[in-house]
């Protein structure tokens, strides 16, 4: 199984099918990484040499944000948000929706289960 800047990808996948295991690669960036380093896009991970896999792995590092790098990345934008109590940060440090999506319905994803609250007692029933 071949391992690509810490990941293991999977090794009867094609290659550019592979690569979108590693965390900021996509489609579109395997592709283009393939073509770069003249690597046929449809062999098998498990077929790759050491050789190509240590370029593959420097190449990444060197062009994208991949993995470590690009989760801080995001890390870091998240917090100056929320540092500069801007109304994305206030929706991140409350977990909301934070694109404008409704919250009256759906949105259980970022607000996690229902908590129901009680209903107001009527006057009628108070009798």
């Amino acid at each position: 199984m071949p391992r690509v800047i810490g990941v293991d990808i999977p090794p009867n996948k094609r290659l550019e099918i592979a690569l979108t295991y590693i965390y900021g690669v996509g489609n579109t960036t395997a592709r283009q990484v393939c073509d770069a380093l003249k690597l046929d896009r449809g062999i098998k991970a498990r077929d790759l040499t050491e050789e190509q896999v240590a370029n593959l792995a420097n190449y990444l590092q060197k062009e994208y944000p991949v993995e470590g790098t690009l989760r801080r990345q995001i890390a870091a934008a998240i917090g100056r948000l929320r540092d500069i109590s801007c109304y994305r940060g206030m929706r991140h440090r409350r977990g909301l929706p934070v694109r404008g999506q409704r919250t009256r319905t759906n949105s259980r994803t970022r607000k996690g289960p229902r908590k129901t609250v009680a209903g107001k007692k009527s006057v009628k029933g108070m009798k």
